[in-house]
């Protein structure tokens, strides 16, 4: 891809993150084109649908969440480091403002278990050093607190501080479920 294509795509993922974590996935193609500096036929030339913007939309968001893991210093306390992580993913995905559900209809299921995947996959070493030093109580497993993460995520998407009040929540989830 060009220099000036490629910067054009990364203003019109930007452009639409941001519409997405303020107005929903619903979003207006028009305005993201506009508030990305471009045509409307620059937009549709590399998105061709809303499904597929908002699927890169998506992508990245979980590209930023993996890496964010990725790069967690191996000197990090393993608690706060995997606390860190999860408030990082609750407020990434109430920002998402009803992006999940809009990716849920008729989509190609492999595209919603690959970002499942990937989430899993990062969240899997943090778990398991926050375990070993004892940061998390017995029984809790890396798929209880993603579950927990996604319905406070979901339940906060709408509110209008959503990544503030899924922090605030998921600060008190976590208290649950560290040891006694």
């Amino acid at each position: 891809m060009r220099a000036d294509a490629r910067r054009n795509r990364d203003r019109i993922l930007t452009a639409a993150a941001a519409a997405v974590a303020e107005q929903g996935a619903e979003a207006s193609l028009e305005d993201i084109a506009r508030k990305a500096g471009v045509g409307s036929a620059t937009l549709h030339r590399h998105f061709p649908s809303r499904r597929e913007l908002l699927e890169a939309v998506f992508t990245d968001r979980v590209d930023a969440l993996c890496a964010h893991a990725a790069g967690t210093p191996a000197e990090a306390e393993p608690g706060a480091a995997l606390a860190d992580w999860l408030l990082a993913v609750g407020a990434h995905a109430a920002a998402n403002r009803g992006l999940g559900a809009a990716l849920a209809h008729g989509a190609d299921p492999s595209f919603g278990a690959t970002c499942h995947a990937r989430i899993l996959d990062a969240a899997t070493p943090l778990f398991a050093r926050a375990t070993a030093a004892g940061a998390i109580r017995p029984g809790v497993s890396v798929t209880d607190v993603l579950t927990v993460v996604a319905a406070v995520s979901t339940a906060t998407e709408h509110h209008p501080d959503g990544p503030g009040e899924a922090r605030r929540l998921l600060a008190l989830t976590l208290d649950g479920v560290r040891p006694r």
